[in-house]
């Protein structure tokens, strides 16, 4: 309910200076999460992104080398594939063209 007065708010003030309103919007953003903050669910969900942060951390990312590597590995499969599809369309084209005449 507070996002959806600060959106109308935002609307409301149209005459109001751009910098006046944007800075109501981010105040209602903040007083909106600290009040999520203080719930159950809220808290639960603050835990949730805490943990996903951590687990994030934990990931082994590619270096750019094995990622050029597997996206050029890709590209070639779906040439492979794309040639492999074109060729069996027009093998069966051409069987249905010879049987219809």
């Amino acid at each position: 309910m507070i996002l959806v007065a600060g959106i109308i708010g935002f609307y409301y003030f149209k005459e109001e200076s751009q910098l006046f309103r944007v800075l109501g919007i981010l105040a209602v953003v903040v007083v909106a999460f600290l009040i999520i903050a203080t719930t159950l669910i809220g808290k639960k969900s603050l835990g949730f992104a805490k943990d996903a942060r951590v687990e994030v951390r934990k990931v082994v990312w590619p270096t750019r080398q094995e990622t050029t590597q597997t996206t050029i590995a890709v590209l070639v499969m779906v040439l492979i594939v794309a040639i492999m599809l074109w060729l069996i369309d027009m093998f069966l084209g051409w069987g249905v063209k010879s049987l219809l005449g």
